[in-house]
């Protein structure tokens, strides 16, 4: 079957996608907010075409999974993680995030993921915690995801425009190649979503403390961040995550914006490649 769902223990239907052989190394992709399974297209068919089984799913409430007002958090999701792997019985997997999916990828890993998972990737990803606190100075304040907040309820449809047409791809910088295709597409996505979901998965994204998580990772775990991440400023996410990684490898990327593995595919997925295969 080349896509489903999956009822999760709380009764959710999480959608997916499985594309390739069965018996292939199993690669799971998991996407940001407020996007879906589909921002993962670049790197679903380069990975396909070099014959992995590649996986990649709508979180709850994002996306065609149920649009949920409850169970909008970490623990959630990577709960709604183990259900997925369980239900397609993935071995030898390795775990792909990207952002808010990076700190999925932590929680499932740390949590669920023993016995089931090879490797894991985080990529311009939210761990260790995004949000400026007593032990963690450097994070962002939370007048910025308050602002996350009303934006998403005032005006969720033009928010979904200014977002990807900014900062997330680094559109707003000088001479950047900018894509009405991909800022369209980004739009589509978010707004496939539930506005309830989007808005508590704000939190979870910002407060969400991967400290331990990450402690607790014994696989091989690639940390990649673009240095131009206007999102998820590498200071206080890939520069403190590696730090807490028992294997962690750090690739940083001069110039490179929070959504790089969609405006330099080529480079991000052969990295990838490099990493999975060796």
């Amino acid at each position: 079957m080349s896509s489903g769902f999956v009822k999760t223990g709380d009764g959710v239907d999480i959608f997916y996608k499985d594309w390739g052989p069965k018996s292939a190394q199993p690669i799971v992709f998991h996407h940001g907010w407020p996007l879906s399974a589909d921002d993962w297209d670049a790197q679903m068919l380069f990975f396909l075409g070099h014959g992995y089984r590649v996986i990649a799913h709508d979180r709850r409430g994002h996306g065609r999974s149920s649009q949920t007002d409850t169970g909008n958090d970490m623990v959630a999701y990577a709960a709604d993680v183990a259900a997925l792997a369980a239900h397609l019985d993935l071995r030898n997997a390795v775990h792909v995030g990207h952002s808010t999916g990076g700190g999925e990828v932590a929680a499932y890993v740390a949590r669920h993921g023993h016995g089931r998972v090879a490797k894991a990737v985080l990529i311009g990803a939210v761990p260790p915690i995004m949000l400026k606190t007593p032990a963690n100075p450097g994070g962002l304040p939370m007048e910025v995801f308050d602002g996350f907040r009303a934006a998403t309820a005032a005006n969720r449809a033009q928010f979904f425009l200014d977002v990807p047409t900014g900062p997330f791809y680094g559109f707003n910088r000088d001479g950047a190649q900018v894509s009405e295709g991909v800022i369209r597409n980004w739009w589509r996505q978010g707004m496939m979503g539930a506005a309830k979901a989007h808005y508590d998965c704000i939190k979870a994204f910002s407060e969400t403390d991967f400290t331990e998580d990450l402690k607790a990772i014994d696989v091989p775990t690639l940390v990649m961040h673009g240095e131009d991440d206007q999102i998820v400023p590498i200071a206080d996410s890939a520069l403190l995550s590696i730090k807490l990684l028992k294997h962690g490898v750090l690739k940083t990327y001069p110039g490179y914006p929070h959504g790089m593995a969609t405006t330099h595919a080529d480079v991000i997925n052969a990295d990838l490649l490099e990493f999975i295969a060796a």
